[in-house]
């Protein structure tokens, strides 16, 4: 995440909602960690994507993992990450190892919020007319680092599709994706500031007002996978 390091934030004060009340055209996706979820993003969020999902062609439904996250999860997925690198790489230096691990996940900085512990960032899903996932992936399994990329080389024709159809209700709606994850997308971070040549973000970190761990989450363990993004 080293993108957002020169981008400093002027912070709106933009309050949290619950983005399935806000835009009930959103679906609410399955976990991949072993988490209590969130169902809070800034206002501004939970309304471009509801702007984006009406955007897209009949049948289609956009579908959220996850928009708000605390830093306490973060801390403990960004362990879990380094942890599945680290294990399938042990020549890897730390070095080498860290470079990798903070393309996919950000490390707590208070300088550099991560995304989602913002509430501008969003990690989603296309769900197709039949109701299931549509594929973003192929012919690469859903858990290869190779098809995390946006315009992964090698991405199949159908999943390229789907990415691109997505990626067009989503940028109508101002919001901008970061290239190593195509399902992350943002608006007011510094990621979005960044990649939009905007001159500040105006989303730093927060936490919803009243909000309290569930008390099982209240660890410092890494992160269990339940499944991979597919």
């Amino acid at each position: 995440m080293t993108e957002l390091k020169k981008i400093p934030i002027v912070e709106c004060g933009e309050p949290m909602v619950k983005f399935l009340e806000v835009s009930p055209e959103l679906l609410f996706d399955r976990p991949r960690f072993k988490y209590r979820r969130e169902l809070y993003a800034r206002e501004s969020l939970a309304l471009k994507l509801g702007v984006a999902a009406r955007a897209l062609p009949d049948g289609y439904r956009l579908s959220v993992l996850e928009c708000w996250r605390a830093p306490l999860i973060q801390m403990r997925m960004y362990k879990a990450v380094w942890n599945r690198f680290q294990e399938r790489n042990p020549e890897w230096s730390e070095s080498r190892l860290r470079r990798v691990v903070n393309q996919f996940t950000a490390p707590l900085d208070s300088k550099v919020p991560p995304p989602h512990t913002t509430g501008g960032a969003v990690d989603l899903a296309l769900v197709g007319p039949d109701g299931e996932r549509c594929d973003m992936h192929s012919p690469f399994e859903s858990h290869d680092p190779r098809g995390f990329f946006t315009d992964a080389p090698g991405l199949g024709e159908v999943a390229r599709t789907n990415r691109e159809l997505m990626a067009e209700a989503l940028l109508s709606a101002e919001l901008t994706n970061y290239p190593s994850e195509y399902w992350h997308w943002s608006f007011g971070d510094q990621g979005w500031a960044y990649r939009g040549g905007h001159a500040h973000a105006v989303y730093g970190g927060v936490s919803p007002e009243g909000w309290n761990p569930d008390p099982d989450d209240d660890n410092t363990n890494p992160l269990e996978l339940i499944s991979y993004q597919d």
